[in-house]
């Protein structure tokens, strides 16, 4: 599908939706906003007898959607919703770095596994816009790249991937793990892996979701490399991990600005003291991001002085947020300990308090949060459910025998 057009508006929640859905799964398309090209809006008039429903989705066979849900979406695209079978060996949640990788550790180990992933197989690693700290990649790589080798070497060991599968739930039954999809369907294994990872909190500013891998990063280690000998970067937040980041960036700018909502700093004092020592910082309290604007790259931010209201423009080479990560735990409930943050507790062997059920990588507490150590983790992760499906193929062998 070459030639996919979008038609929409930018205040449309299901065009952003929508958008956002083919964006996660690396599907090219364009964008025809409705509100400005009146062409557009005549193909769209006549394609619905007069109506203007957006989103309107034409594809190259000449057939479309209209306002489609994920689910059509999906289908559409060839995207497989339902496993072949009822029963695995091991089911993994999530289908990023982490769970792809203990997938092919699985495979490999002769285990049926069946990963099921909420949006694109990939995980954030396949929508970021290039990944230049993963060894073995010395001019580093696409991050669409490097998600789909991952993913065609799962492939190649005939491990089962559903792409755009939400889980609603996991349980126990006896000494096995239930997981139910938000569609309904249910399936059963020995072990279960949760490799769900966590989402980076978004300001929500205009122009934000467009300019994401392109002029905006979450991670000063992946991307601030990139902007060496900038004139000017800015970091969003004010916290340990903002001025941890921002330090961090200074070796690749000239000026380092640090924008924080609040009347103060939250970040420890020995951090708070370094950023003030080094003249390249300045710190601006009070402030908030209003808009960001570029077409393919970062322009300008519009920021607002919350004390006077007045709206400042500033025009950095790139805008680096720090405001903190949301694990993506929703499904678990209380099903298994949390820690006050929502992060996935474990033991040292990376179990959760459910027996037979893991976690690894950027879910779990204690994580480091990098793509290295992700992929790392989801080698351990399987190691572990491989002795603990040892130990609990001999401890039935045992009762059987007795």
């Amino acid at each position: 599908m070459s030639d996919i057009k979008v038609y929409g508006a930018p205040w449309c929640p299901d065009c952003k939706r929508a958008k956002k859905f083919l964006g996660e799964h690396r599907v090219a398309y364009r964008w025809i906003d409705i509100d400005t090209d009146e062409e557009g809006l005549r193909f769209v008039e006549e394609l619905q007898n007069g109506g203007r429903t957006i989103p309107t989705i034409t594809f190259d066979d000449g057939s479309h959607l209209i306002e489609p849900s994920n689910d059509e979406l999906a289908t559409k695209l060839g995207l497989r919703l339902t496993a072949e079978r009822g029963f695995y060996d091991l089911i993994i949640v999530g289908g990023g770095p982490t769970g792809l990788t203990a997938s092919i550790y699985a495979a490999r180990e002769g285990l049926d596994t069946l990963v099921i992933e909420k949006s694109a197989l990939g995980g954030q690693a396949g929508i970021t816009q290039k990944i230049d700290n993963y060894p073995g990649f010395p001019d580093g790589i696409g991050g669409g790249d490097l998600a789909d080798r991952i993913v065609k070497q799962a492939e190649r060991y005939d491990v089962e991937l559903l792409s755009a599968v939400s889980v609603a739930s996991i349980s126990r039954d006896g000494e096995d793990v239930v997981v139910k999809t938000q569609g309904g369907d249910e399936y059963c294994s020995h072990a279960l892996l949760i490799a769900t990872g966590s989402t980076y909190r978004r300001l929500g500013a205009p122009g934000e979701e467009e300019l994401i891998g392109a002029g905006i990063h979450f991670c000063a280690t992946c991307d601030g490399p990139f902007y060496k000998g900038a004139d000017e970067l800015m970091v969003i937040g004010g916290g340990n991990s903002a001025l941890e980041e921002g330090l961090f960036l200074a070796q690749f700018a000239k000026k380092i600005r640090i924008f924080c909502r609040s009347s103060r700093l939250t970040a420890s004092r020995l951090l708070q003291d370094k950023v003030r020592s080094k003249p390249m910082f300045e710190i601006h309290l009070n402030t908030e991001v209003k808009q960001f604007k570029g077409k393919n790259e970062i322009s300008e931010v519009v920021v607002k002085d919350n004390l006077t209201g007045e709206e400042t423009s500033f025009h950095p080479d790139a805008v680096f947020v720090f405001i903190g990560q949301d694990p993506n735990t929703s499904f678990i409930g209380d099903a298994v300990d949390l820690d006050q943050w929502g992060f996935v507790v474990t033991d040292q062997t990376m179990q959760t308090s459910m027996p037979g059920v893991f976690a690894s990588g950027d879910v779990r507490a204690g994580s480091t949060k990098q793509l290295a150590s992700a992929i790392g983790e989801g080698v351990t992760a399987l190691l572990m459910i491989r002795q603990y499906l040892e130990q609990s193929a001999h401890v039935a062998a045992h009762v059987v025998n007795a």
